[in-house]
């Protein structure tokens, strides 16, 4: 692969502090000829722990593309004890969707995808149920219906898996899939599988909260979009939002405006998770803009 292949890179870096890695990190780049365009730094004083963005062109990079992950490693990763990511901006991220039948963030996603606003591919739709086969055809994406029951579920999760495995995957969202993903699903794939869910969790559990938020009076409800990890619900946070409650409204304004708060939410996680926005780091996150 030639340097002209891609137009940037970016890495994202996190590791225990000490003085000077922003020189450390930027003469890298700038000693092979690389022009830095973005970078953004934050220390965590309480972990002593070091993050930084850092995106470069590569127009008059030195080192070829295929070569650079194993130079930076020998360079910098192992001798400062770095966790580390990097991408390249011509390669688009591959996105599977999970989705079951609440359809409002699906069809977000789907309108976001299709008018060019997320600069992805989605190879593949997989649902429990055949609800969105329709929208997932009309968008020209490839829909896989694998209905699930407890004595199932490990099959269907090898299915899934395999079917991740042969469109490249790099990423999961859960559009209110409405099944818990296994501790061996989510193992596979760290910080790669992005969920959304009300926040009312844990004060309004259950199928209906928004019943329960209604009866308690609420005044503000929202959404959460985080990391999967074995702990239900409990993963890295990405984005929040919440939107302002009447006493007027009713059980139905509250679910209308809890879906709105729930797809733009989500749609925000991807969208940095995508660009290369977020480092997640002992079941938190650091979000650069």
């Amino acid at each position: 692969m030639s340097n002209t292949a891609a137009a940037s890179a970016t890495l994202l870096i996190n590791c225990p502090d000490r003085k000077g890695l922003v020189h450390i990190v930027t003469q890298f780049i700038y000693s092979n000829g690389g022009n830095v365009i973005d970078l953004e730094q934050h220390v965590d004083r309480e972990d002593n722990r070091f993050f930084m963005r850092i995106e470069w062109d590569l127009s008059d990079f030195a080192i070829p593309v295929d070569a650079l992950s194993g130079a930076f490693e020998k360079a910098l990763a192992n001798p400062y004890e770095m966790q580390w990511q990097l991408s390249f901006s011509d390669r688009k991220p591959r996105m599977a969707v999970f989705v079951s039948q609440h359809e409002h963030c699906l069809y977000d996603m789907l309108a976001r995808y299709q008018s060019g606003e997320w600069d992805l591919e989605i190879p593949l739709i997989i649902s429990n149920h055949t609800k969105m086969q329709a929208a997932a055809e009309a968008a020209g994406i490839p829909f896989y219906h694998l209905p699930v029951t407890k004595e199932t579920k490990a099959d269907v999760e090898a299915e899934q898996k395999a079917l991740l495995q042969a469109h490249d995957v790099d990423f999961i969202v859960l559009a209110r899939y409405m099944q818990i993903l296994s501790d061996d699903f989510i193992q596979q794939f760290p910080n790669r599988v992005i969920n959304i869910h009300h926040s009312f969790l844990p004060a309004f559990p259950g199928a209906k909260p928004y019943h329960s938020a209604y009866a308690r009076g609420v005044k503000i409800i929202g959404a959460t979009s985080h990391y999967v990890t074995a702990e239900l619900d409990a993963g890295p946070i990405i984005e929040q939002d919440v939107a302002h409650v009447r006493h007027t409204d009713t059980v139905d304004d509250l679910v209308r405006k809890g879906r709105d708060v729930e797809k733009v939410v989500l749609s925000r996680a991807i969208w940095r998770h995508i660009n290369q926005k977020v480092i997640a780091h002992n079941n938190r996150t650091v979000v650069f803009d």
